[in-house]
């Protein structure tokens, strides 16, 4: 699974994705800083096993904090676009073509409207950054839109003809990863007519890319630079949007992951307060920086945002669950002797063949049965696995 950073220039997209990854990207306060898609690796925190457990685990995939799991996933950014840039503007096509794999998008948006619709630097506040939200979703559906219409024509006269309308629609996008039951469903939630699609007009054409990005690139918004005055207005509107929205602080939350590795405060990503361990050992600056952090961010709004919605994109958003797969369900170990070296995220109503498949093709093929290892009983390979489930799967040439 891949989700992408998307939004207009110079909103803190690059600092976000900083955050995210720990990767040093270039970042500057003004528009394109970033060009080449940058890919990395952020993690979503969950309540790891092992403390309802109580044993001391050792993972091999992932990491293990004070009981708390940090699993890997992808995380792509892609440079700013501007109003045009389905037909080219800005490098537009360029940029879109980037999100062609991806499975969820987070919308970066500067929420103290100091940021005008190229991304140039303007008065705070005096921008509305719902501008910027709708001006860049019409974007991507126009963008989807020039895709359709270029064989639309042989398209809507095959299926009066007798052809399935929604595979050969599924074929045309078929390289932007969408699924055939998400253009179904827009469909059918707009009533289009299928058996009469060459009266579908350029309005509903477009309507039906809207509705299919919002089934197929599901997302969020994040407000970024919540720390700074007056964003508590822009931030309402955009929730009053209906749209799902994390206000975040990525310079406060990077600022806060490099003085962790540094050992100068102890913080884990996604905490709601921080610690100073060695005050005489910091300078001035800094302490004055980390008193802004923890007043205008965590005790404003509880968080920095940054792991919220890493954590939403992919728990809620895209309805995963977190399982462990094991090779000795008695001793919840690998063969090495880890315990509980491997959290996987997968899909809600995976089943335990679904397990083994993602596992490794082998063991799908093979698949006999799976091990519940906290209760120890066989499971069907049409079990539908929970959250936090440990699994044993056993194949042909893989008992005991």
């Amino acid at each position: 699974m891949l989700t992408s950073l998307i939004g207009k220039p110079n909103t803190g997209k690059s600092t976000f994705f900083n955050a995210a990854t720990m990767l040093n990207v270039p970042m500057a306060n003004y528009p394109f800083t970033t060009v080449q898609p940058n890919f990395g690796v952020a993690y979503i925190r969950k309540s790891c096993i092992c403390k309802s457990l109580n044993v001391i685990d050792n993972p091999v995939n992932s990491l293990c904090i004070k009981g708390e799991r940090f699993i890997p996933v992808k995380l792509l950014d892609i440079a700013g676009l501007v109003q045009g840039a389905s037909t080219g503007r800005g490098l537009g096509n360029k940029f879109l073509d980037e999100l062609r794999q991806s499975d969820a998008l987070i919308q970066v948006v500067d929420c103290s409207g100091a940021t005008d619709e190229e991304g140039r630097p303007c008065k705070e506040g005096s921008h509305d950054p719902l501008i910027d939200v709708e001006f860049v979703e019409r974007e991507f559906d126009l963008w989807v839109k020039q895709i359709l219409l270029k064989d639309w024509g042989r398209i809507s006269r095959s299926a009066e003809s007798g052809g399935k309308l929604v595979p050969m629609i599924a074929e045309r996008l078929s390289g932007l990863s969408i699924r055939g039951s998400d253009i179904q469903k827009a469909i059918l939630d707009l009533r289009l007519s299928v058996e009469r699609p060459t009266l579908w007009n350029d309005t509903q054409i477009e309507e039906l890319c809207g509705l299919i990005r919002k089934l197929s690139k599901p997302g969020l918004i994040v407000a970024n630079k919540c720390d700074l005055p007056n964003t508590d207005m822009n931030i309402e509107k955009l929730k009053s949007s209906g749209r799902l929205v994390v206000p975040c602080a990525s310079e406060a939350e990077l600022l806060l992951r490099r003085a962790a590795k540094k050992k100068l405060i102890e913080y884990i990503p996604g905490d709601k307060n921080f610690k100073i361990l060695e005050p005489e050992k910091l300078s001035q600056e800094q302490i004055k920086a980390l008193k802004m952090v923890d007043e205008k961010v965590i005790s404003r709004w509880g968080s920095t945002g940054v792991q919220d919605a890493i954590n939403k994109i992919y728990l809620d958003i895209l309805e995963n669950i977190v399982v462990y797969p094991v090779e000795d369900e008695s001793k919840l170990s690998d063969k090495k002797g880890n315990i509980l070296p491997d959290a996987k995220i997968v899909p809600k109503n995976t089943t335990a063949r679904g397990l083994a498949y993602r596992m490794h093709t082998d063991l799908g093929e093979t698949f006999l049965y799976a091990v519940d290892a906290k209760t120890g009983m066989r499971l069907g390979s049409e079990q539908v696995l929970k959250d936090q489930d440990i699994i044993k799967i056993v194949a042909v040439g893989k008992r005991g």
